[in-house]
């Protein structure tokens, strides 16, 4: 049985669903296939349950490419404030955590239900639980169309959008199926990995699974040069949270990366005002005012410093406790991977993309958005605003050619 469609987007996620309620707004008829049981699943589960739709303050410098001019365009057609701007139109209320980062009050479900509304006001048709076996290119009497098999179902379109993410979270469904389709068609993939991600022990590291639950603010710098200051977080298997996520983006195996554990501090300078007025107060003392506690005793026992009074703290030992406090060197043993990852960093390559449209420039009518394209942003709302971004340069694009 054959079902045609002007456009058949694939994947019902925010950049699927973006693109289709801009289409159905412009009057055009669309229809989106995804492989779940509901939509917006990855919505759902963000920013804790809340989703982190956008931040106050975007850029292109907030995102990662191997053609990094590729965003410039989408970001300015559609901006982080259009998009609050639509959130505020449906009533959502809205808190900045932090850095800009903007939160639903009440939970992901209601960006979920906004779009969900918005496709159905435009009269999108969302077709769930579609498995997709097979997609062509056919060309008949100078007309181009595809051809999606889904379900032994044949749908035809004069426009195919992939929006069907990258490969973090597969306990959501993620797949590897855009990168498969861009293959398919001679687009190249920037290898995937994982993409905000925490990091993993060595075994020489793993006295710190002590410390699991504590967190502290640091400054965390990657071998390139690039450093974030926000928190730390111990778990069970390594290090995480924010400032951990944001530099596993600029970490490349087998480097290490430098943490400040007081970047507010200058310790050396402490230490010698202490000795000078209260010298026969103890290192761990001194130390357990300004760190986890738990944290120094284990450099204790692992013999990393010793504790003892600070008036008798050498040149030597104060050097190697400013480095381990002001500059550890932490070797990561890997990150935990698509499991725990936000997002995927790498994906299709956006030098074959049209960065006004969204369409490959080999293949008239196939179009890649979200975080299927390699484009990666950092934590706190920056993937989102990609989604709707390009989702909204898409749909534009295809108007404009229609």
């Amino acid at each position: 049985m054959k079902h045609y469609s002007e456009t058949l987007i694939i994947g019902a996620g925010a950049a699927g669903l973006f693109c289709a309620a801009q289409l159905g707004k412009l009057g055009k008829e669309v229809t989106i296939l995804d492989n779940g049981k509901k939509i917006g699943r990855k919505i759902l589960m963000s920013g804790g349950g809340f989703c982190n739709f956008t931040n106050l303050d975007v850029t292109p410098a907030h995102y990662l490419s191997q053609n990094p001019h590729f965003v410039k365009s989408a970001l300015a057609r559609y901006t982080n404030w259009d998009f609050i701007s639509l959130v505020a139109e449906y009533g959502i209320a809205y808190h900045e955590k932090e850095l800009g980062q903007l939160f639903c009050d009440e939970g992901a479900e209601k960006i979920v239900e906004m779009l969900a509304i918005e496709c159905k006001k435009y009269q999108v048709k969302i077709h769930l639980r579609s498995e997709i076996s097979q997609v062509e290119r056919i060309e008949n009497d100078e007309k181009v169309h595809f051809s999606v098999t889904a379900n032994a179902m044949q749908w035809q379109c004069k426009n195919l959008v992939i929006a069907t993410g990258g490969l973090s979270m597969p306990g959501l469904g993620a797949t590897p199926f855009g990168y498969q389709i861009a293959e398919q068609f001679d687009i190249p993939v920037i290898p995937p990995r994982a993409s905000l991600v925490p990091f993993t022990y060595h075994e020489t590291d793993k006295f710190l699974t002590a410390l699991s639950g504590i967190s502290l603010p640091v400054t965390i710098t990657a071998k390139c040069g690039k450093s974030f200051h926000n928190q730390l977080l111990f778990t069970h298997r390594g290090i995480s949270g924010p400032a951990v996520l944001q530099i596993s983006n600029y970490w490349k195996p087998n480097e290490s990366v430098e943490i400040d554990l007081l970047p507010t501090h200058n310790l050396e300078d402490e230490i010698q005002q202490m000795k000078q007025h209260s010298p026969k107060l103890m290192l761990k003392t001194v130390l357990t005012r300004l760190l986890p506690k738990k944290l120094v005793e284990r450099w204790i026992e692992q013999g990393f410093i010793q504790d003892e009074v600070i008036a008798s703290l050498s040149k030597v030992r104060l050097k190697n406790l400013l480095d381990l406090v002001h500059h550890w060197q932490f070797t990561p043993n890997g990150t935990e991977g698509y499991r725990t990852a936000e997002v995927t960093m790498g994906g299709v390559d956006t030098h074959h993309i049209s960065s006004k449209t969204m369409e490959s420039q080999q293949v008239k009518g196939l179009y890649f958005i979200g975080e299927v394209l390699d484009v990666v942003g950092w934590l706190g709302g920056y993937n989102f605003q990609w989604a709707w971004s390009s989702a909204y340069a898409c749909a534009s694009g295809i108007r404009e050619k229609m």
